[in-house]
C-alpha cells in the first residue's frame, strides 16, 4: 500500500464560476484535467448564466 497523501499535498484549482480553491478528489482522478467547478451547484450556476448571457446578447 502507497504511503498516505497529507490534504495539503493535493493538487488544487480554483473553481471557474466561484473563485474558491479546491482539492483534487480520488473520484476526479481520471478526468482532473477536464475539471473546473468545485461543486455541481457552481456547475449549474454556470450553465444558467450562459443560458442567460445568450439570451441578452
Amino acid at each position: 500500500m502507497p504511503p498516505m497523501r497529507r490534504k495539503g499535498d493535493l493538487p488544487e484549482k480554483v473553481c471557474a464560476q466561484c473563485g474558491r480553491p479546491f482539492a483534487w478528489r480520488k473520484k476526479w482522478e481520471r478526468v482532473w484535467d477536464e475539471v473546473r467547478y468545485c461543486s455541481d451547484r457552481c456547475r449549474a450556476e454556470a450553465k444558467t448564466a450562459r443560458k442567460r448571457n445568450a439570451a441578452e446578447g
